[in-house]
């Protein structure tokens, strides 16, 4: 990997672990370890939501005041935000933060995001909202077996490639063949894009021990509740936002939402008011999805993997040294 500073790339660090990993506190450790003044670009899908603070982990206003943090409540949650709107804002803020004479450190759990944001965006068409649309109704109404038997028809690399219970990707893959005729596998995946010779990527992995990573899971949503993730929610629906809408299909937020029955067969949703419950599936689905992070972050090229420990100093101290190396 190569990380001189002489390079006339733009120098970009690119920070990422799992869940409850220790991103945010290590970058305060950074700006005050690096030689260089530094500026964040989120690399996270749902920190982009407004009103979704507790739930995310978002860094506080006090925090974003000390070290500024881009693509931060700049949506809605009833707007989409997807990985090409990333890559295009994220390159746009890196540009911009270096045009000022500073580091950009792009940082976050998103994998899908940083893998497009490194490699490049695939070539494969943009969504159609209609044909997405049918496809979800076709998955509500057969289910996801039907889905699959017809992608593996039409596409059986990407039938191959992708479990049936990822529906996102199922999805994907069958609005593409149907909106040109051609198999989402015959598309480059990570073209080698003309904005990838704009930057030289430092990418920096944080691991920790499994054990230790869901004891800090547990920890954090236990704190979630204390920091009042209940009443967020709470204000969240009233304001009238629900699963339906993008941003509160985010784990520690569809976890307090159960559906009820309407004579229209149209979705009504009620807030469980079994906290205890709630809690322990965030929980569970916070470590499921720590687990799933960590098998995509392998799929990333030259990381530098470091294993974070309870010094964070030390663990921003070595971030910074391979930068300087």
């Amino acid at each position: 990997m190569n990380k001189k500073l002489n390079s006339e790339l733009t120098p970009v660090l690119v920070l990422f672990g799992p869940t409850a990993s220790g991103k945010t506190n290590i970058l305060g450790h950074i700006q005050i370890a690096c030689p260089r003044q530094i500026e964040v670009v989120s690399a996270d899908s749902m920190q982009v939501y407004r009103g979704m603070d507790i739930g995310t982990a978002k860094p506080s206003l006090q925090e974003r005041g000390k070290l500024a943090h881009h693509l931060i409540d700049i949506r809605d949650p009833s707007q989409q935000f997807n990985a090409g709107d990333f890559v295009r804002l994220a390159e746009e803020a890196c540009l911009q933060i270096a045009g000022r004479g500073k580091l950009p450190v792009v940082s976050g759990g998103t994998g899908f995001y940083l893998k497009n944001f490194i490699m490049g965006l695939s070539e494969a068409p943009p969504s159609d909202s209609e044909i997405r649309e049918q496809l979800k109704q076709e998955l509500r109404g057969k289910g996801a077996a039907s889905l699959m038997e017809e992608l593996a028809g039409c596409d059986p690399v990407s039938a191959g490639r992708i479990h049936i219970n990822d529906e996102y990707r199922l999805v994907r893959a069958l609005e593409v063949h149907r909106s040109c005729g051609r198999p989402l596998s015959s598309f480059e995946v990570y073209p080698n894009s003309g904005s990838r010779r704009n930057f030289r990527f430092i990418v920096i992995g944080l691991s920790r021990p499994r054990e230790e990573l869901y004891r800090r899971i547990n920890l954090r949503c236990a704190q979630m509740f204390s920091q009042g993730l209940a009443a967020e929610v709470h204000s969240l629906f009233k304001a009238g936002y629900t699963p339906d809408d993008p941003g509160l299909r985010a784990i520690g937020y569809r976890e307090f939402f159960i559906e009820a029955e309407q004579t229209d067969k149209q979705k009504k949703w009620q807030i469980s008011q079994d906290l205890d419950g709630v809690q322990a599936l965030i929980a569970q689905n916070s470590r499921r999805y720590a687990k799933r992070q960590i098998t995509f972050f392998a799929g990333i090229p030259n990381v530098e993997w470091i294993e974070a420990g309870d010094d964070d100093t030390q663990t921003a101290e070595r971030i910074c040294r391979e930068y300087n190396d």
